[in-house]
Formats: structure tokens, sequence, C-alpha cells
């Protein structure tokens, strides 16, 4: 199990490097284009503050928030674009004051949840943990969206192994939002970070994935395809997981093309 004490100050960390970047921003440069379609930079912070405020309503007011999932339910194609839209429409400085806000707000709530807390979610329910460790691999994967389409390169820190965790554990629910079957063994999954080897599942298993954690960060949150990264699975059930893993909840996204595609 994670401790939430340590999830929680390095998700404050990774908002604060991308709060960083955004805020040297100048107007117009909150209007570039990023990797995903029809978002800018400032849909790609929107998104992050739209989604904290959903996170702060699952661990404060789970009826609230089970409101919101009826709506998301409505339209399961285009809420989180309309959500995102919402917020890029605002003025930048307005859109950062928001930003920040939402984070501290939620980070607060977090720390005070009773242990053994479970909230809900649009997946399966999150500990304390879970939520924090779901809230930074987003805005990991959509600050990588950010220095991207700056031009920017950022170099790997040690909080990639909540990204790599949570997309190993994410695992089975990659296989049932496409309504497949997820295998029945666990699979031993072994991955080069910033610091050493992470490793997860049975040393013995039969089937293996083995790579750089950044590459299989980038392959769980769909930054880029498959293709392009040094991750290699040992198996048939491995293999097919590449295709379709993602760490994050709702439904499968469509993945980015390979390079130069």
């Amino acid at each position: 199990m994670s401790d939430p004490n340590v999830v929680l100050d390095d998700l404050r960390a990774e908002g604060d490097e991308l709060d960083r970047l955004v805020a040297a921003l100048g107007p117009g440069d909150w209007a570039r284009a990023t990797a995903a379609p029809r978002w800018t930079i400032a849909h790609q912070i929107a998104h992050l503050s739209w989604t904290d405020t959903a996170a702060l309503l699952a661990v404060t007011d789970a009826d609230a928030f089970a409101a919101e999932v009826e709506k998301a339910a409505v339209s399961p194609g285009t809420f989180v674009d309309e959500g995102a839209e919402a917020g890029a429409r605002l003025e930048p400085g307005e859109l950062l004051t928001t930003w920040r806000r939402g984070r501290e707000r939620l980070r607060e709530a977090l720390d005070a949840a009773p242990a053994g807390a479970r909230f809900p979610w649009y997946g399966p329910p999150m500990s304390t943990a879970s939520m924090a460790t779901g809230r930074l691999m987003e805005t990991w994967a959509h600050g990588q969206d950010v220095w991207d389409a700056l031009g920017r390169t950022r170099e790997p820190t040690d909080r990639l192994r909540h990204v790599a965790r949570i997309g190993v554990r994410a695992r089975d629910f990659a296989f049932a939002v496409r309504g497949l079957a997820a295998p029945d063994e666990e699979f031993r999954v072994e991955l080069t970070g910033p610091g050493g080897l992470w490793t997860y599942g049975p040393e013995d298993a039969p089937q293996r994935v083995t790579g750089p954690a950044l590459d299989f960060c980038f392959l769980v949150t769909q930054r880029i395809h498959r293709s392009d990264t040094a991750v290699r699975a040992h198996g048939p059930d491995a293999d097919r997981w590449l295709d379709i893993a993602q760490a994050f909840a709702g439904p499968a996204g469509p993945g980015r093309a390979p390079k130069g595609a």
C-alpha cells in the first residue's frame, strides 16, 4: 500500500513543477496547440482544474459527485472536452488561480480524510492514496502535453513510480473497459526508473513486461504509441496488454499515432 502522506507530498511537487512552467507563459502561449486534438495549453490546465474539482466532490460530497457521474453518463464522449472548454475560456490569470485553489483544497481534503476511507470515482472506488496517485498521474500526463507543446524537455523524477504503479494496478481495468476478460495470472513488470529497478508482480510469473519506466508511463497514459517505446512484452497476454494499457479511469482512449504517421 502507498503511504498517503508520501503521495500527497509528491502530488504537490508535481503540481508545483507544472505551475512554475505555465506561470511564466505569455497570453499567446496559453493558446498554443497541444497533441490532444483541439486542446490548447489552456485546455490542459482547465482539464486538471476541472478534474480536481470533481475529485474534491468525490472526497467531500458523494451525493453531489454521483450527480456529476449521471451528467457524464448522458454524454460520455464529450463531457471531458466540455469541462476543459469551459475552463479554457477563462483569462489565463483567472484559470491559473482557479487551478491553484482547487488543487490545494483537494490536497487538504485528502490529508484530512480518515484512515481507510474510500471515495467514488468514474472507475473503481479510490482510497486516499489511490485518489492522490490518480491526480498525480493526470498532472504528470497533461503536464507532458504542455512541455511538448512548448518544445521543452523535463527530466524524469522518482515521482514516476506512482504513475508506473497505477498503470500496473489498472491492468485488469484496461481489459474490462474494452469488454475483454483479464488474464488469470499476474505479470512480472520490471522497469528501469530514475533511481534504479522498479518491480511489480511475482518474480517467477511466466509473462513479463520490461523496459524504461519513463516509456511505460508514457504508454499507460497514452502519450506515445507503443511502437515508439522501448517497453517489451514477453508472453501473448502481456503483449495484448501493452496494446490497450491505460492508467486513467473512464472509456478507452484512442491513444496517439506512431511518430511520423
